[in-house]
């Protein structure tokens, strides 16, 4: 059995997250996700049966699951397979197989040590929304803002959450998390002509973590609250405190670091 290690785009518009979807009874629902398409592309081209109990034959591991709507650049996933593969031949033919709004960057063989997930280190992502008062037509599903925001105290607001930290504020109300401690390396936004883009790098990210992040730098400053609120809402671990969760469309994962 030979692992190899996958770097995947992906437009998450027309999709219910990365991870397949199961019921309560453990069966898989048919809704479309990113690894359901990946797995039964892979499954096509090396002509892969299913099992007696109609289990996936082939299994992928992503390095974090990304939400309904939300794109990736730069998603890594494995997968074990029983032959060897050319990287070139073997990216062409599963891309050929694959919706036009999924692809494979590239590949490569990794040690069986090797875990998408467990291994990361960094994680990297990119939220994108509009800072202008009037709608253009090529503005898709991207978040608007009409009134004009101040970049510096969003900066300011944004450091408080740099270092080692308990995120709960900060994680969709009823998720379940193993620990909400996460490490942020970056947390930073600039602006390009009328988009302002937010940079956020961290060790490992909760659920809905980054997109209720923005929310609350948002909330601070169409409230006109001190930056400082960001460590209040930190500190008190309440996701009441905390700005809404804005929408997916603007957030990208841009890149995984192992």
């Amino acid at each position: 059995m030979q692992r190899y290690a996958f770097l995947i785009q992906y437009i998450g518009k027309n999709y219910a997250g990365s991870q397949i979807q199961f019921g309560k009874d453990g069966e898989e629902q048919p809704t479309p996700t990113i690894q359901g398409e990946l797995e039964k592309a892979i499954t096509t081209l090396l002509g892969v049966k299913k099992t007696s109990n109609n289990k996936r034959p082939i299994k992928t591991v992503f390095s974090g699951r990304t939400d309904t709507g939300v794109n990736s650049t730069g998603q890594v996933v494995h997968v074990d397979l029983d032959k060897e593969i050319v990287a070139s031949k073997f990216i062409k033919s599963v891309n050929a197989l694959l919706p036009k709004d999924i692809s494979i960057s590239d590949l490569h063989k990794v040690d069986s040590l090797f875990h998408s997930q467990k291994s990361a280190q960094k994680r990297y992502y990119r939220y994108v929304f509009l800072n202008r008062e009037q709608r253009k037509a090529f503005d898709g599903n991207l978040l608007r803002i009409e009134e004009k925001l101040n970049l510096e105290r969003m900066n300011k607001s944004l450091s408080y959450l740099l270092g080692e930290h308990d995120f709960s504020s900060f994680k969709n109300t009823g998720s379940s998390n193993p620990s909400d401690i996460c490490y942020l390396y970056k947390a930073e936004c600039w602006q390009n002509e009328d988009m302002i883009i937010t940079d956020i790098v961290g060790s490992r990210f909760l659920y809905n973590m980054v997109r209720i992040i923005v929310g609350t730098v948002l909330d601070i400053e169409h409230n006109n609250r001190n930056p400082e609120y960001m460590k209040t809402v930190l500190d008190a671990k309440d996701r009441s405190l905390a700005g809404k969760t804005v929408t997916p469309d603007g957030l990208t994962l841009i890149k995984v670091e192992y």
